[in-house]
């Protein structure tokens, strides 16, 4: 009897152990995951044999650049059977992929308590990005809401700050703006004070670069693309005065200025070529890296600049799990690790973006990159409704490029430029059943 009484005792050690390990049952699994060639995903590359380490858990990565990403995944998630367990996407693919059915819906994962780690603490996720990445069926649609569901979470997700050159306005004796006005007017001073230098890069080529940094100053300004009953609202006087801005910042920009894509703005700037930046925080890893940057030890960071409101942009990737993976349990673990306190840290050590508050205040990320304090600061204006993700998004957003191209370009009036984009945004909406309820 007290040999059977041991033995039972044994077994039941063994049993709580391996119910101990949340990870023992998928031991030995390979996942198959896609992600785009990104500094963000660069760094988790370097992180991930930490996970297997700990977990067991194999991953074999399907990097490859964001658009021909996208593609493959149109291919995959149309699949009965699909070749990834966990994709990477991009802002924009949210809709169509929750519109499709093609995500998995991350409460029933949440919920299990053999999967779902009760220290993972969701509350320290930058909202702004779990909302713009990761929620659909709420408010709009496409926000968190009473009505909102989560189908993926923000990994490689970006705001927007103000890169400036401390020793040019140290020179000069020049404030970092906090507002439009006082940036806007620095734009055109520099290139006074330094000639042959342009004031603050911007994208500004025609199509989605244009678009981009347009809505960069529309939301700060006040403006938005839609009201409430989903009429057009970018011809507003707040979307001229966004689109003024933009003007005048590439009128006052580096040679060339009207053709920066956002390769060529980042590039004036890590050139010297122009003495202000503002656009995404994914930039902030080549600012100080010598073989990319003549401006190393030369850059401060501050908010995006207060105009009407404050307002930053979300944007960048975030990770869901296909609807057609084979490994969705084990897909699940791999993200919860990726995003949780641990994974978070130690993928902005390796220089990605943090998705969490907590590992932009963290000591140890502070001192190896400390503009990282001045990005969880901005974070707190994060807007989830910077752009509308809607499945008509593209089209809109190509038109609205196109035509500030010819703003920027050929001296079109803005106010006549966006009554044209408003007049066929609202074409498209009507198409595709935004006034079916009137």
């Amino acid at each position: 009897m007290k040999m059977f009484k041991t033995a039972t005792a044994a077994l039941a050690l063994m049993s709580s152990a391996v119910l101990a390990n949340p990870y023992a049952e998928y031991e030995g699994t390979t996942l198959i995951v896609n992600f785009p060639a990104h500094p963000h995903y660069d760094a988790v590359m370097q992180i991930l044999p930490e996970f297997t380490a700990q977990t067991g858990i194999e991953v074999e990565v399907d990097q490859l650049p964001y658009l021909a990403m996208r593609e493959r995944q149109t291919l995959e998630l149309s699949q009965d059977e699909g070749e990834y367990d966990l994709i990477a996407y991009v802002v924009f693919s949210k809709a169509d992929y929750v519109y499709a059915d093609q995500l998995e819906n991350l409460a029933k994962y949440f919920m299990n308590p053999t999967l779902a780690d009760p220290s993972y603490d969701a509350s320290d996720l930058i909202d702004g990005y779990v909302y713009n990445i990761g929620f659909a069926g709420g408010d709009r649609g496409y926000l968190s809401g009473p009505t909102g569901s989560l189908f993926g979470l923000p990994y490689g997700s970006e705001t927007s700050v103000l890169g400036y050159r401390k020793d040019i306005f140290e020179k000069h004796g020049l404030e970092v703006p906090s507002t439009y006005a006082e940036m806007l007017e620095l734009a055109c001073l520099i290139p006074t004070l330094e000639p042959g230098m342009g004031g603050l890069a911007s994208r500004a080529a025609s199509g989605h670069h244009a678009a981009h940094a347009f809505l960069l100053h529309l939301n700060p300004l006040g403006g938005g693309i839609f009201d409430d009953n989903w009429q057009p609202i970018m011809n507003s006087a707040e979307g001229v005065a966004a689109a003024q801005a933009l003007k005048d910042i590439v009128d006052c920009g580096p040679e060339g200025a009207t053709t920066f894509g956002f390769g060529e703005a980042l590039g004036a700037f890590l050139n010297g070529d122009t003495a202000m930046y503002l656009d995404t925080t994914v930039v902030a890893g080549q600012i100080d890296d010598p073989e990319r940057s003549q401006v190393v030890g030369k850059v401060g960071w501050a908010m995006h600049p207060m105009g009407t409101e404050r307002a930053s942009q979300t944007g960048g990737f975030g990770i869901g799990i296909p609807a057609n993976a084979e490994h969705k349990e084990a897909a699940f673990l791999l993200m919860q690790w990726l995003t949780s306190r641990e994974g978070d840290k130690l993928v902005a050590l390796a220089g990605g973006n943090p998705s969490r508050f907590s590992t932009h205040a963290d000591a140890d990320v502070n001192a190896a990159f400390p503009h990282m304090a001045t990005f969880g600061e901005a974070l707190q204006y994060a807007d989830p409704d910077w752009r509308p993700i809607i499945p008509v998004w593209g089209k809109i957003n190509a038109d609205l490029g196109t035509t500030l191209s010819q703003v920027l370009t050929e001296d079109l009036d803005i106010q006549e430029a966006l009554d044209g984009v408003a007049k066929r945004t609202r074409v498209t909406m009507e198409e595709a059943g935004y006034y079916t309820w009137k």
